[in-house]
Parts: structure tokens; C-alpha cells; sequence
């Protein structure tokens, strides 16, 4: 299975110049959050398979115009062909504002899905906007990441862990790729594409 991660900023290679062929052989989008509604929105009109999607912290927008023929996994655990995807979208409460959690406020939000855990016996893919926890995330509030997403990697190790917020072109200290136990931790910055 061939999966196409997106975030933060919208793919000039996908959007501007945009052909059909380059979504040949995906099986799959994820999307990780802060892209414009119309974006994922245009490459689910071109794309057969399902579009998925959880919020960036910037994704406001989304409750007047939700990105069509897309699919949000926020709070849920999604399958697609056995292979089972929990979605976690949101960032650290940095101001007030949608999409934006404590680090209590996201344990509840994981806490309100153990049942659905424990019923698919934990899941394959965890994506998110935020990374976990001293996992290749910032040094200030806004990119902090969580420590209830270090929890459901411990616990569950899944195949992969999705993540975007945290720029690549913020400089050299963004990492796009690295393992954390058992799990491929990816930053879906702009595009990237998963092979499973």
C-alpha cells in the first residue's frame, strides 16, 4: 500500500502543477492539518481512494468550509484495508482559540478512545497535527508536542507516527525522518509518501 502524507503548506507539485498521473498508484492521502479546505478538497475530486484528515491548529476555517468528498478521523479510529489509522488533530493550547488542547485536555480526548482501542486491539498508523513529546518537537509552547501521543507509542507501537506543525523549513533541526522503538516516525511537511 502506497500513502501520500500532506501538511502545513500546500504542494506546488500537486496543486499548481498538478497532473492526474502523479496520484497513480496511491492507495491513500493523509492529511495532518493547516492545508487550505479547497486543496484537499481539489486532489479528492482527482483521487479514488479516500482522503483522511485531521485539524491543524490553524484549520478554523474548516467548520464553514470543510474540505468536500474528504474524510475527518479527528477523535476516531478509521480502517482502510486492515489497516487501522487513529486520528488526533490539534496542537498545544498556545492562545484561545479551535483545535488547540492542554496537555490534560488531549489525555482526556485519548481516555475517550480506549474502548475503541482495546476493541481493534490498537491501530497501525497514529496520525496527528502535533508531534509527541520530546519527539522532534519545539522548544516553545505553540510546537510543544504531547505526552499522551509518547503514552500510545509505548503502549500500542504502532507501524507508523504522522505528524506535521513542525515546518522543515524552519532550519536545520527539523527532522523529516527517524524510529522511536518499533514505530517510523514521519514529518508529513508539504508531501511525503509512505510504502507499506
Amino acid at each position: 500500500m502506497k500513502i501520500l502524507v500532506l501538511a502545513d503548506t500546500e504542494s506546488l507539485y500537486l496543486w499548481d502543477f498538478f497532473e492526474k498521473s502523479k496520484l497513480e498508484g496511491i492507495d491513500l492521502i493523509l492529511s495532518c492539518g493547516d492545508l487550505h479546505p479547497h486543496y484537499l478538497s481539489f486532489l479528492a475530486t482527482f483521487f479514488q481512494g479516500p482522503v483522511l484528515y485531521v485539524h491543524g491548529n490553524h484549520d478554523s476555517c474548516y467548520r464553514e468550509t470543510p474540505p468536500e468528498g474528504c474524510i475527518c478521523i479527528d477523535g476516531k479510529i478509521y480502517e482502510h484495508e486492515g489497516i487501522r489509522i487513529l486520528g488526533l488533530g490539534g496542537s498545544m493550547r498556545y492562545k484561545n482559540g479551535e483545535h488547540q488542547y492542554t496537555q490534560h485536555q488531549m489525555n482526556l480526548r485519548i481516555g475517550r478512545l480506549f474502548f475503541s482501542l482495546w476493541r481493534r486491539k490498537g491501530f497501525d498508523i497514529l496520525l496527528t497535527h502535533s508531534p509527541a513529546w520530546q519527539l522532534n518537537d519545539g522548544k516553545d509552547l505553540p510546537h510543544t508536542g504531547f505526552k499522551g501521543f509518547r503514552y500510545l507509542l509505548d503502549k500500542y507501537k504502532p507501524r507508523y507516527f504522522v505528524h506535521g506543525h513542525i515546518h522543515l523549513s524552519y532550519g536545520r533541526n527539523a527532522i523529516r525522518k527517524c524510529s522511536y522503538q518499533n514505530t517510523t516516525v514521519i514529518n508529513a511537511y508539504e508531501r511525503y509518501i509512505i510504502e507499506l
